[in-house]
């Protein structure tokens, strides 16, 4: 299976013009599974809940999904991509995944970083792990990698790969996420942006190193910090469903899963 993260630098509030040139770089690369960053279209810098309502979308029926959408089928691919997802009840930070059969899953971020805790709902939907091209997938959206129950979860689902569309801007991430992959023997591929967002009284420099990382925890390929990149790689799905470590230590089988209570509380 061949899987692509795109790491872009978009300028707040222009969503045409940023979705334009994303859909310019995937079409350079062709590619089974395109993951996109984090509010990738929008920008992610809001100063009001008011700026926010005005750039948030529908998740399946808005700009962003109708261009999306279509690229995946006429492209024959499909994509993981982040939003701002407006609904009757408030606004999330979400990811979309859409495929060329016009399936469609939906993520709504759990766990919401610093001043996302003024403009954005929290995630309310159950953790999901899916089918495309054989492979099972889940998401997980930027500030979420901090939290391993998350990405534990998903593997325990059964997920393949996690998809992580991000913007990041602590200096940690990138390496947490090879964590990820060695500790639950999964693929994750992390879309991050790169920039400045200078708006309020707050400013965000993202990080970028997008990055491909195995279930050994080899980082395939990771992306520049300071440059637009599309970068894709081909990967074994089976290699993810072997949880051995060696002849006696299996990942999952040797979990003391009576001692983790803590872990529900």
């Amino acid at each position: 299976m061949r899987v692509a993260f795109v790491q872009n630098s978009p300028e707040f509030g222009k969503v045409k013009d940023n979705i334009d040139k994303v859909l310019s770089l995937m079409a350079s690369k062709p590619s089974d599974l395109y993951v996109l960053p984090e509010l990738f279209a929008t920008g992610y810098n809001f100063v009001s809940g008011s700026e926010l309502a005005k750039l948030s979308e529908e998740s399946r029926s808005g700009y962003t999904y109708k261009i999306i959408s279509n690229f995946a089928r006429i492209n024959k691919t499909a994509v993981v991509y982040g939003i701002a997802e407006k609904t009757s009840d408030g606004i999330y930070n979400s990811s979309v995944f859409v495929d060329c059969y016009g399936n469609f899953k939906l993520y709504r971020k759990l766990h919401l970083f610093y001043n996302e805790k003024r403009f954005f709902n929290p995630g309310n939907l159950p953790l999901e792990v899916f089918d495309y091209h054989g492979a099972k997938l889940g998401m997980m959206v930027c500030f979420d990698w901090i939290f391993p129950e998350h990405a534990r979860c998903l593997a325990l689902m059964g997920a393949d790969i996690i998809c992580h569309p991000a913007n990041l801007v602590m200096p940690y991430c990138q390496d947490a996420m090879v964590t990820r992959s060695i500790e639950n023997h999964i693929f994750t591929i992390t879309a991050n942006r790169i920039g400045k967002e200078n708006r309020g009284d707050l400013t965000y420099n993202f990080t970028g190193k997008s990055q491909v990382t195995d279930c050994w925890g080899n980082v395939i390929y990771r992306a520049s910090e300071d440059k637009v990149e599309v970068y894709c790689a081909d990967i074994k799905i089976k290699d993810a469903r072997k949880k051995y470590l060696n002849n006696l230590n299996n990942l999952w089988e040797d979990r003391r899963v009576k001692f983790y209570g803590r872990l529900r509380e």
